[in-house]
């Protein structure tokens, strides 16, 4: 986990966190969960959220800190809700704070490294799969756990293509146990 905001992201996060009236707490996901949280060398310019606490202060957020604000305009990063399906239903019970401490009003937290990866689950797309493999291999994602954790999940859409998608990164991306 990184311990250094690096820029744009340190800018942003701290003029969001003077903006803030009140307390706000923000389940990342995404690519911003795994380069922050999991150290993926990779650029991202959003940081997708899952859960907003207090959920009323969504508009809010958008209005300070979504891709249309004057801080998104001014350091060229964002943050945008994201409706994600593929979660295990207790995520939230193994979530990690970044930077704690580093803010006054805005906490930030993400998943483990299992449910952040069942996260990408249902979209798939490329950019996905390269997340997938990297925490796979980098947290050694143990492939019985992995299964296990996909049984929690309620997908959307044709089983048949998630059970497929869940054997193919289980082939392609986790270390086979010694001796097999």
């Amino acid at each position: 986990m990184l311990t250094d905001i690096p820029a744009p992201w340190k800018g942003f996060l701290e003029k969001l966190d003077t903006l803030l009236e009140e307390p706000v707490r923000l389940d990342c996901i995404g690519g911003f969960a795994v380069v922050m949280g999991y150290g993926l060398p990779r650029a991202t310019n959003d940081l997708d959220y899952r859960t907003l606490n207090p959920y009323n202060l969504i508009n809010d957020l958008q209005r300070l800190a979504g891709p249309a604000s004057a801080l998104a305009k001014e350091y060229a990063v964002y943050v945008q809700y994201t409706a994600v399906d593929s979660m295990p239903e207790t995520y939230e019970d193994r979530l990690t704070e970044l930077f704690p401490g580093h803010f006054k009003s805005l906490r930030l937290f993400i998943p483990d490294p299992y449910d952040l990866a069942l996260s990408k689950l249902s979209r798939n797309i490329e950019r996905d799969r390269q997340d997938v493999e990297y925490l796979a291999k980098t947290q050694h994602l143990d492939p019985a756990v992995f299964r296990e954790r996909y049984k929690e999940l309620t997908l959307i859409g044709p089983q048949e293509r998630h059970d497929a998608t869940l054997e193919f990164w289980l082939e392609a991306y986790f270390a086979k146990p010694q001796g097999q």
